[in-house]
């Protein structure tokens, strides 16, 4: 279940509470009675951290660097260089491929 933040309009009065996504929304302040009880956008409780599935899996990076941003761009590059290097295939290319 989740936690939802509540402040209170009129008194100021803050509470997190427990409870199903089913529940309704609470209106009435516990301090001072009045029906100004607000849920808040708060932040999500948790963070993906470490090498486990969310890095290997969805980030595309190695499993060794735990989602490192330096290892892309090198990638990248070392890909731009290789593709360069490589002649363009077409007909007559002069290699033993297919492409003629």
């Amino acid at each position: 279940m989740p936690i939802y933040a509540y402040k209170c309009e009129s008194c100021g009065a803050a509470k997190d509470v427990l409870q199903k996504i089913s529940d309704p929304a609470l209106s009435d302040c516990p301090a001072c009675g009045q029906p100004t009880f607000r849920k808040q956008v708060t932040a999500a409780g948790f963070q993906l951290k470490g090498s486990g599935w969310y890095v290997t899996d969805f980030r595309g990076g190695n499993s060794g660097s735990a989602g490192s941003t330096a290892a892309v761009p090198a990638a990248a590059a070392a890909a731009t260089e290789t593709a360069s290097a490589t002649p363009a295939a077409g007909p007559g290319c002069g290699s033993d491929c297919s492409c003629g």
